[in-house]
């Protein structure tokens, strides 16, 4: 069983459904900043996680920017 809990069994025409309203709430301009945002929230959420298996590992190394 592969489904995650809070999706439930969402098929192809409610996912459309969801992007029109979400297209009609947030407009079509505003969109691509609300991913830029998530996308830099994901980053920075692997890069602390990565931080921390590094702390765990006892790797001390500083990370190259």
């Amino acid at each position: 069983m592969n489904t995650l809990l809070f999706l439930g069994n969402l098929g192809t025409g409610e996912i459309i459904i969801i992007a029109i309203v979400v297209l009609l709430l947030f407009g079509g301009r505003k969109i691509p900043e609300l991913m830029k945002g998530l996308g830099k929230g994901i980053k920075n959420f692997k890069e602390g996680v990565k931080g921390i298996e590094d702390d765990i590992d006892g790797n001390d190394t500083p990370k190259k920017d």
